[in-house]
């Protein structure tokens, strides 16, 4: 499970929820990667918050490390910052909208740290075969992909489940985004809205078609999250959802 807030708000917060996650995945046996952004590039509003930016963030992100021993990752939009975030966080993360940058991801490739590539909503599965390409090609070893949902119609995601499977087909672990796949993007005011009501169903689906990982953003405080806050997971509530779906993995397992 990759998972923690959308954005780095401050140190304090940061460090608190790396604790409290990893406290919740220990007992479940969920392998955790915790997840936070120093710079959300891609906010609709030019007012919205975006982060802490790349040094200060990524000093929090080394704290993290040091204070709970899980790995960090992060994303990264441009590649000098592939090369400089590298030097602390375990995973880099490419965001869905600019998945097809290839100057971002042969950078992010040649660090030698693992690159998670999130599907681009307005990519079919079938298409990520030539983004796995080019991070194989420069050098990339591990890999993961991310579902977040496919755009119809006027920024209308749907999630086909179907894509775990065909994506699968690469050779590496598809992972399911249960909170950015219920966005609703553009909302008046210069907002990201969402449906988080609906991210429950769409986890334990992705689980039940075989998904090798989960991602979830997840705040204490979700209606004053700083991003996001429509569709972040609400922490105390995150142990239900877990709980259901170990449930579920192990069902396959014993189906297999």
């Amino acid at each position: 499970m990759i998972a923690g807030p959308c954005v780095i708000e401050s140190r304090e917060h940061t460090l608190k929820m790396a604790e409290a996650i990893c406290t919740i995945a220990d007992p479940l046996n969920i392998a955790f990667i915790f997840k936070s952004s120093y710079d959300k590039a891609n906010r609709t509003s030019i007012r919205s918050y975006r982060g802490p930016g790349l040094d200060d963030g990524l000093k929090i992100l080394e704290a993290v490390k040091a204070n709970t021993g899980v790995p960090v990752l992060t994303d990264v939009h441009n590649p000098a910052e592939a090369r400089a975030a590298a030097q602390v966080v375990d995973v880099l993360q490419i965001p869905a909208f600019l998945c097809r940058q290839t100057d971002l991801l042969v950078a992010a490739a040649q660090t030698g740290k693992p690159v998670n590539v999130k599907k681009g909503q307005f990519l079919g599965p079938e298409k990520v075969s030539s983004i796995v390409e080019k991070l194989k090609t420069s050098g990339a070893c591990e890999i993961l992909i991310t579902e977040r949902g496919t755009m119809f119609g006027y920024d209308r995601l749907v999630v086909d489940m179907s894509a775990i499977p065909i994506m699968q087909r690469l050779g590496y672990p598809v992972i399911f985004d249960g909170t950015h796949s219920v966005q609703v993007p553009g909302k008046p005011g210069g907002l990201t809205g969402g449906q988080r009501e609906f991210s429950p169903p769409l986890i334990r689906a992705a689980v039940a078609a075989g998904c090798d990982g989960l991602f979830m953003e997840v705040h204490d405080d979700v209606d004053h999250a700083k991003s996001d806050a429509a569709t972040q997971w609400p922490l105390d509530r995150l142990n239900e959802v877990l709980t259901q779906v170990c449930r579920i993995r192990d069902a396959l397992k014993e189906l297999r």
